[in-house]
Parts: C-alpha cells; sequence; structure tokens
C-alpha cells in the first residue's frame, strides 16, 4: 500500500527527516511513536504532499505509484485520507458540505445523515467547519469527512489528542469501521476481520499510545530526531518507552546495527 524509500525532507533548508524506509502492506495498521518535535508530524504531511515539505532525496510510493512530487488533490483522489491534529476553521463553509465534496471527489452516495449519527455528529452538520468545535468534536468532523472519502490508505495525528474519555471510544471505534478492523456479528457468532480480508491500511501518530487502548496495530514504529529507528510490536515499543524512555529506542537500534 505504501513504499518510502531512503526519504529525506526540508523545511525551511533545514533537514527535518533523514533516510526514512517505510513499508505499510495492503491491510495492516502501523503506530508511529516519538516525541515531540521527532519529525511525525512531518512525515504525514510529506506523505499526503502539503506544502512546504520538500523531499531532497528518496522517493514516496502509493499502490505502486510514484507520487513523491504528485499534487495534494491527485494523491487524495488516488485513495490517501488525513485527520491533521489541529484543523483550521473554515467560516462559511457548513460541515455538511463539505463531507458531501468529501464524497463526490471520490465518487461515492453517502447518507449523510447516517454517517452523521455513526459519529455523533447530527446536529453539528450545518455548523460551520470547526467554528467553536471541542477537541473531540473536531475529531469527530475530521473522522466523519474520512469516512465520506473512504479512503485505501489513512493518515491520523494524534487522534486521541484532546479528546476525554466518553469521545475516546468512539473515536476508536470509528477508526476501526474506516479501516475494517470491526467485529461483525453473523447467527449470534462474531467475527473479526483478519490481514487477508482487509483492504484498507493505516500510519497512525501518537505520543501517548493511548489510542491502542481502543485499536489494534500491527506493527509499531520510532521516530527520533528524524530518524526511524525502531520497528516491532506496538504494545512492546510503549511498554519499552514507559519503561526507558526514547533515548533507549535509539541505543538499542544502535546496538543492533552494531
Amino acid at each position: 500500500m505504501l513504499l518510502i524509500e531512503e526519504l529525506q525532507v526540508e523545511v525551511g533548508g533545514k533537514r527535518i527527516l533523514s533516510n526514512v524506509n517505510m513499508e505499510i502492506p495492503e491491510g495492516e495498521t502501523h503506530l508511529l511513536f516519538g516525541p515531540n518535535g521527532s519529525g511525525k508530524t512531518s512525515l504525514m504531511m510529506t506523505i499526503m504532499g502539503f506544502s512546504g515539505y520538500t523531499v531532497t532525496h528518496g522517493r514516496i510510493v502509493f499502490k505502486g505509484v510514484d507520487i513523491t512530487h504528485m499534487p495534494i488533490d491527485e494523491r487524495a483522489r488516488m485513495g490517501i485520507g488525513v485527520s491533521v491534529q489541529r484543523p483550521p476553521t473554515i467560516n462559511g463553509l457548513k460541515t455538511r458540505d463539505l463531507v458531501n465534496v468529501c464524497a463526490k471527489q471520490s465518487g461515492r452516495t453517502i447518507d449523510i445523515e447516517r454517517l452523521a449519527a455513526e459519529v455523533n455528529f447530527s446536529s453539528f452538520l450545518d455548523r460551520d467547519v470547526n467554528h467553536k468545535f471541542s477537541g473531540g468534536e473536531i475529531k469527530r468532523s475530521e473522522l466523519l469527512q474520512l469516512k465520506a472519502q473512504d479512503p485505501d490508505l489513512v493518515l491520523l495525528d494524534e487522534p486521541e489528542s484532546g479528546v476525554d474519555l466518553e469521545n475516546m471510544a468512539l473515536i476508536g471505534e470509528t477508526i476501526n469501521s474506516l479501516l475494517h478492523r470491526g467485529v461483525t456479528y453473523m447467527k449470534g457468532k462474531s467475527h473479526r476481520a483478519t490481514i487477508a480480508e482487509r483492504s484498507k491500511s493505516a500510519l497512525i501518530i501518537t505520543h501517548t499510545g493511548h489510542i491502542l487502548d481502543y485499536i489494534t496495530a500491527d506493527k509499531g514504529q520510532v521516530l527520533y530526531n528524524g530518524v526511524l529507528c525502531c520497528t516491532r510490536n506496538a504494545r512492546e515499543i510503549l511498554k519499552w518507552i514507559g519503561e526507558y524512555g526514547y533515548e533507549e529506542c535509539v541505543r538499542c537500534q544502535m546496538e543492533m546495527l552494531t
């Protein structure tokens, strides 16, 4: 689904990502850990194609197509969706209209009332986008837009940030639904989709790891000072960071390399 090779990125002439290599197969969800300022959001913005993030080396391949220098709108049409941590307020644009645009651009016909009800957002549809929304309301708005777009690769920047516990369960449930990782019930039996049965992939940025209480990740990775320094089980990484800190992840990786 996503292949990143030897990626180097600069912002304002300063290098912020160095030799990043990453592969996310179809149907897998990967968590990206790292302290503040480590380059996690910059990596996500680069994958999505936001301006200001200059790729100086390497490439980004999505579904077999090199998208390294592709415009952001073309990446979205190909099937990449993003939820940023602090989306802007858009005065004069109703959330309902924005959600309908997301669906139209992906060629889908949606039942917007049903989708909004699924994320407890019905009463916000006719309000301006993010105008005086709380943290949880902003996250639900972003996820509603993603549900309308139905992307193949979902990029989520700290979905647990600014969300209370009551909303967090709904956020987790919605993410699982987006990624086709939820439990289905047929004839009294429950079934959780296997990787072979899933087609959606995700890269989820987390600082605290709390999102793991609500979703299941196939793999975890650590980004530290712009360098991807660890790849293994997400819960193992979270436990290790909690006990020893991020610096120990770097030391461990250096020992493996030597």
